[in-house]
């Protein structure tokens, strides 16, 4: 079964410090529905074409199914609910290949 990825891209973070709550119960929300988090804040980017080198994020599932149930989860709406203003989100989940 393919696995589930959530990629975060976050071309616009004003103040990073006021996504703690955010982090904290996100990364809460993900350990609870099975997610591993294999990139994401002070990991190194280089970005090309029209990517900007800004923090991105890569959590596996072990499906996609669950990627997408984990998104949905009333752990991680809690989550949402505390994004700040003043930032930007690219969010996507896809499915891996075998």
């Amino acid at each position: 079964m393919p696995k589930g990825y959530w990629v975060s891209v976050y071309p616009t973070i004003e103040d990073p410090e006021k996504l703690d709550v955010y982090n904290g119960l996100a990364g809460l929300a993900v350990a609870a529905a099975g997610g591993r988090v294999l990139a994401g804040i002070g990991s190194r980017v280089v970005a090309h074409e029209a990517g900007i080198a800004e923090r991105v994020v890569l959590i596996e599932f072990d499906s996609f199914e669950q990627a997408v149930a984990a998104r949905a989860s009333a752990a991680y709406q809690q989550a949402l609910a505390e994004l700040p203003d003043g930032f930007e989100r690219d969010f996507r989940i896809t499915e891996g290949i075998d």
